[in-house]
């Protein structure tokens, strides 16, 4: 797949900051496509074992932001190479106080019991405005395949009403984030969750400092077998400083080091105010994900900073025992979300936590005569295990005013 840029800046960029040319290539394969202007398809694939190539494919119809029209399931026992008929999942529906609204998350098998566990996100919006979902959403899961649970800390002063410290039902909310917002299992057979709080200010009422679109603390749930369930508990909330990320901390995704530390990339923004530096945010935690330092601009190893829009990014431990990270990296500071491209994929210093700049690869980018408001983003990743590379499902998501466009796709990282 050949990348072709608009702009001598944007070459140089490109040129001196990503190995364009790096091989092995990447390759990208339609997954599924849109059913026509209106429709933007986003989906991925995932497997429901430890080992062998049963897996899982969600489909979700998007015509606005934040709503899922419609989705279907597959199953697949073979990689992916065939799949069994689409399988409708109701995701909205009309309820007393409003619409019900569910939002799927790609489903993860734990590394030490082999129990598969889906979780998702829902609420029920009293005019279905998506920015209601900010004192509504809470976090379900089912372990294999059996009956919903949400997630509500362990102890007598929590409740559905009351799930987690700082959060009530009706006035603000937890949620996950996005799809790249996966668990992760600890060494001590733990489940390290990132979530996003949207916390309320001193008066009670949700908090925004600056009047940004949103703004939201990342919370780090963990997760302790007892026996068959999971009792769940939250550590103190990452905070940013608004005069800097105007959204707060967003989207978290974590990862071990392979000397013992956690690290914990935010998306950051500088909505409302664009004159700041847009960046990727870190935070590390030395005492098993619980205590985590105050989140700091993610550079790369050499301490050079990079812009990054505000959009979802993802850490992907591998097998090899590398740890990867793919999302947007963009030559000029961003504006607020945009623009959400390239994307790039690069390596992790296992001893900083900082983005090595040599590694960093073009996964996609806008091509020539496309239009700016292209997204590469709200994607998802995970081990190709018969390649024993990476599989990203990403939509090349265009949201006209006049009506969504976007097919998705699959891309093959050999690593």
């Amino acid at each position: 797949m050949k990348v072709h840029h608009n702009s001598m800046n944007r070459r140089a960029f490109l040129q001196s900051t990503l190995a364009l040319a790096a091989p092995p290539q990447i390759t990208r394969e339609v997954f599924l496509r849109s059913p026509g202007k209106g429709t933007a398809i986003m989906a991925s694939s995932y497997y429901t074992r430890k080992s062998g190539g049963e897996m899982i494919s969600v489909e979700q119809r998007w015509s606005r932001s934040d709503t899922i029209d419609a989705a279907y399931t597959r199953k697949s026992k073979d990689h992916g190479k065939t799949w069994t008929e689409p399988v409708k999942v109701i995701t909205g529906e009309k309820r007393p106080g409003g619409m019900w609204r569910k939002h799927l998350r790609p489903g993860w098998v734990d590394p030490r019991t082999g129990r598969y566990i889906d979780f998702w996100v829902e609420g029920v919006l009293p005019s279905d405005d998506p920015l209601e979902g900010m004192r509504q959403w809470n976090i379900f899961y089912s372990i294999n395949e059996r009956s919903p649970q949400q997630i509500v800390q362990k102890g007598p002063e929590f409740s559905k009403e009351h799930p987690l410290p700082g959060v009530y039902h009706g006035k603000n909310s937890v949620m996950l984030g996005d799809s790249s917002c996966q668990p992760v299992g600890a060494p001590d057979g733990s489940i390290l969750l990132p979530t996003s709080v949207a916390p309320l200010g001193p008066d009670g009422k949700l908090a925004n400092p600056v009047g940004a679109y949103t703004f939201h603390d990342a919370a780090i749930l963990h997760g302790k077998w007892k026996g068959n369930q999971l009792e769940w508990e939250s550590g103190p909330r990452i905070e940013a400083d608004p005069q800097r990320a105007t959204r707060g901390m967003d989207e978290p995704t974590l990862a071990r080091l392979a000397n013992g530390k956690w690290i914990c990339v935010m998306r950051g923004s500088n909505d409302k105010k664009p004159t700041l530096p847009s960046y990727r945010w870190i935070s590390v935690s030395n005492d098993g994900g619980w205590n985590w330092t105050k989140p700091a601009p993610w550079t790369y190893h050499d301490g050079e900073a990079f812009f990054s829009p505000s959009a979802c990014s993802q850490l992907i431990a591998h097998p090899n025992g590398r740890l990867y990270w793919a999302g947007n990296i963009t030559p000029e500071n961003p504006r607020g979300n945009r623009p959400r491209f390239p994307f790039v994929i690069g390596e992790v210093d296992q001893d900083s936590g900082l983005l090595i700049k040599s590694s960093l690869r073009v996964v996609d980018d806008k091509q020539a005569g496309e239009d700016p408001l292209l997204s590469l983003s709200n994607f998802y990743a995970r081990l190709d295990r018969q390649s024993g590379g990476i599989a990203i499902h990403m939509t090349r998501l265009f949201a006209f005013n006049d009506g969504w466009v976007g097919d998705a796709y699959l891309y093959r990282v050999p690593v």
